[in-house]
């Protein structure tokens, strides 16, 4: 009998034990023929096929740092199993110096209950955690595909630049401003963050406006701030957008509301039923 801890046996155990409802992920009608997630559910929470999830569990596979990152997130792993994780895929596992991205079972409740409004989840830096259906159906933008620089904001903003729907801001310089001068205070925070440190390095070189902001040791703070947003399938919305904080785990929770009796309640209204009777459809 072998009795040797590994990744992949942890991995089976973790799996079983979390509970889709935790995860966000939806009971469909009938009942569940395995206890905890299916790989097919973990596979789309950490952003990797079910094959790979698979070759993981049988020990043919050895994660990224990346990758057992998105997966700790996903299976909503402690500190110390994240860090016994670590050990078992043979990486250095500096926690203390490293971006935060477990998101608490409180704010997880949070997300489900506020299902009419968007609502999403980002870390300090900005990358995109979590969300419920009317984040994707607002945004336009397919978040469940995302991980590392694809799924954070600020990549997004001054890198691609190519969401389907377009939001205006009442002062853009001002709002990008606040995005780098949050990458700032964060990058002194967590100074062992590489790959947070890489990310920063790419932006100066990859976007002159960023590099400006960056050189110009811009200070701007996260408010309330009224956005109009530009949508397919309901037109032009008028909508706050407030940005709250979570002290327990560190994390930065964006919410979209409408002023009550307006045109724009109204769509919002009519694009979270939509969402509700197409979730995960995304507009283009």
């Amino acid at each position: 009998m072998n009795d040797r801890v590994t990744l992949a046996g942890q991995l089976r155990v973790w799996r079983a034990r979390a509970q889709p409802g935790d995860a966000g992920v939806r009971s469909l009608a009938g009942a569940r023929r395995t206890s905890g997630l299916r790989r097919e559910e973990l596979a789309a929470l950490a952003c990797v096929s079910p094959d790979y999830i698979k070759r993981l569990e049988q020990g043919r596979a050895n994660p990224s740092g990346p990758v057992l990152r998105a997966l700790s997130r996903a299976l909503h792993l402690s500190e110390a199993e994240y860090v016994l994780a670590c050990q078992l895929a043979g990486h250095a596992c500096e926690t203390e110096g490293l971006v935060p991205q477990r998101i608490s079972p409180s704010v997880l409740r949070l997300i489900d209950r506020l299902g009419r409004v968007p609502i999403a989840v980002f870390d300090a830096a900005w990358t995109h955690l979590d969300h419920n259906d009317m984040w994707p159906a607002l945004t336009g933008v397919d978040w469940m595909g995302r991980r590392g620089r694809a799924a954070n904001m600020v990549w997004m903003t001054f890198v691609e630049d190519s969401a389907p729907v377009h939001v205006r801001h009442p002062d853009p310089r001002q709002h990008k401003a606040s995005m780098v001068a949050d990458l700032r205070e964060v990058a002194a925070r967590y100074p062992a963050d590489l790959e947070l440190r890489g990310m920063i390095r790419d932006l100066r070189s990859a976007s002159t406006e960023f590099a400006d902001l960056w050189a110009s040791g811009c200070v701007a703070a996260h408010s309330t701030a009224h956005k109009t947003i530009d949508h397919p399938l309901v037109g032009r919305m008028e909508l706050d957008c407030d940005t709250l904080s979570s002290h327990g785990c560190n994390v930065r929770i964006v919410v979209f509301t409408a002023e009550p009796g307006t045109e724009s309640a109204e769509k919002l209204r009519v694009l979270s039923a939509d969402s509700a009777e197409n979730p995960g459809h995304i507009h283009p």
